[in-house]
């Protein structure tokens, strides 16, 4: 079984002028054939991570474990892990088929005939058969990318690392590979997992996403989990595009237990059940809402929509991204391709409360995330939110 679990993993680089803490107590427990996503800004700490699994790193504190088994001081070949870099490091001197045989020689004692028959079974998979005997120089980089995959998957190990390995390509071509790697993954089973920047690949690819800062894990879960309920700012800002969109407003309470969120050019109603899972002191809070929930409506009820004015207008083909300014800051609308603003216009916009997220304004953490969606994942639970 390749169930990989990472307990209290630090990573701490000490230079002559600081000390830099990359990674801190991260806790992960992976399947055995799941698809993990490890994402978040640059710097903070995903590749380090990966770099630690594979042994190009050394563990400052923590256990990494691999079927069990602490791998903290084995060499990277006596790990039973392979691991596809964003250069695919190639060499350029050998062929395609040399080059994904080249590791099963030097770390296995497997005879040519059966090291031939894994390379041939995996340029099959990659649709690189006809390129074995081209070398790296002669190849495209989708081509090459293929390549160091299938070098990878000739090694049949128990767990793959993938380090941003499509950000060389075009948007077009990135589409494609990502299709195939999840075609890939399906067939091979094997436990993976994949760093990248690009949110769009962890939503698409991922059984669960892994979200970094700072060193810091701030959430995992799947992807849908960490969309619709982000356990705090930070998340609800970073999956997501555009953006969510956040105003401070203050919470106005009536008697009978609704509301009013009110802030600069902003105020909203909102019912008893929307409040209903905050502490009753709770005044100072952080609205947010997606750009894709909210609608220009000029016939929206005043009560439940705000005024504002145009600033920009983005046309993307099936969607418009529509800027405005609202509380002094920008705010993002995605509409329909027909519902074209012009800029200076004044529009009316609304939302459904169901869609509201509220934050503490000074923490950050999640206090809301709608109607009736109301379970939030809390800091000390993060290590050990799963997807069902």
């Amino acid at each position: 079984m390749a169930r990989l679990e990472l307990d209290d993993v630090t990573k701490v680089f000490d230079t002559s002028a600081e000390t830099i803490i990359a990674v801190e107590e991260l806790n992960l427990d992976i399947k055995d054939g799941e698809f993990i996503v490890v994402v978040g800004p640059s710097g903070c700490g995903k590749s380090t991570t990966l770099r630690m699994i594979a042994g190009l790193e050394t563990v400052t504190d923590g256990e990494i474990r691999l079927g069990g088994e602490r791998i903290n001081e084995k060499s990277p070949k006596d790990r039973d892990i392979a691991m596809v870099f964003q250069s695919y490091a190639l060499y350029p001197h050998k062929t395609v088929r040399q080059n994904m045989a080249y590791g099963l020689h030097l770390s296995t004692d497997l005879d040519d005939e059966e090291i031939d028959r894994r390379v041939q079974q995996a340029a099959e998979m990659m649709g690189i058969e006809d390129l074995l005997d081209k070398k790296p120089s002669s190849l495209s980089g989708g081509q090459q990318q293929r390549v160091a995959t299938g070098r990878a998957i000739v090694r049949e190990p128990s767990v793959f690392l993938f380090d941003e390995p499509l950000s060389n390509l075009d948007a077009k071509l990135r589409k494609h590979m990502r299709t195939e790697l999840a075609r890939i993954h399906s067939e091979v089973g094997i436990t993976t997992v994949y760093v990248t920047h690009d949110q769009e690949e962890a939503m698409t690819m991922a059984d669960r996403i892994v979200i970094l800062d700072q060193g810091t894990l701030q959430q995992i879960g799947a992807p849908k989990q960490v969309y619709h309920e982000p356990v705090n700012r930070f998340v609800a800002n970073f999956i997501g595009s555009p953006s969510m969109n956040f105003v401070d407003v203050e919470l106005v309470r009536n008697a009978d237990g609704s509301g009013r969120l009110v802030g600069d050019d902003f105020d909203y109603e909102v019912s008893s059940r929307l409040l209903q899972p905050l502490d009753e002191t709770t005044s100072e809070v952080e609205f947010g809402i997606r750009p894709e929930n909210v609608r220009i409506d000029p016939d929206a009820p005043t009560e439940k929509s705000l005024e504002t004015t145009v600033d920009v207008v983005e046309i993307v083909g099936s969607d418009n991204f529509i800027y405005l300014e609202l509380a002094g800051k920008e705010f993002r609308v995605r509409t329909p391709s027909e519902v074209e603003p012009a800029e200076g216009d004044p529009v009316r916009i609304t939302f459904d409360e169901d869609d509201i997220h509220l934050f503490d304004s000074a923490s950050g953490e999640a206090l809301v995330h709608g109607y009736p969606s109301t379970s939030v994942t809390t800091t000390a639970e993060r290590s050990d939110t799963t997807a069902d």
